[in-house]
């Protein structure tokens, strides 16, 4: 079992919140579950970028994390970024619960996400189905709310 976990927090904002990856022995499925609070409502995209460096906050976290060189896309299209997980909802209490089944995700080698980092948007992601450049690179999803880095978790879920 590989389980690993990133603390997203924007402490400007004031949200915080935990995402855990499982992933079984021998699976290529990952779940990637969590909850993020103090969201404002609606739609928020979710990714992971290139890098876990957090020495100018969710900014130096680079690009999408892309090892394919693929276009963005949606959770479910087969052409896609590694992270490209859609957008999470905040509910009526400005929570976020990410509850997700991916099979795009590596915890060896050189396309691991460990170490890199994961964001969560301000606005809603469009997929990569807009008619704008940055669709194809960002889904439009808007600036970085908040962030975290991918590290291995210290016990089993």
């Amino acid at each position: 079992m590989v389980n690993a976990v990133a603390y997203i927090r924007n402490g400007a904002y004031a949200v915080v919140g935990l995402i855990w990856f499982a992933q079984k022995d021998g699976s290529n499925e990952t779940e990637v579950y969590g909850n993020i609070s103090n969201v404002s409502s609606g739609e928020h995209g979710l990714h992971i970028h290139q890098y876990g460096d957090l020495s100018r906050g969710c900014e130096s976290f680079g690009p999408h994390f892309n090892p394919y060189n693929h276009t963005h896309g949606g959770p479910t299209d087969k052409v896609k970024h590694v992270g490209d997980f859609g957008n999470v909802v905040a509910d009526a209490n400005d929570t976020v619960h990410v509850r997700l089944t991916v099979d795009s995700l590596e915890f060896s080698g050189k396309n691991s996400i460990l170490g890199r980092g994961i964001v969560l948007h301000e606005g809603k992601d469009d997929l990569g189905k807009g008619d704008t450049p940055d669709s194809k690179l960002t889904g439009n999803s808007g600036a970085r709310l908040a962030c975290g880095v991918i590290g291995w978790a210290a016990e089993e879920l």
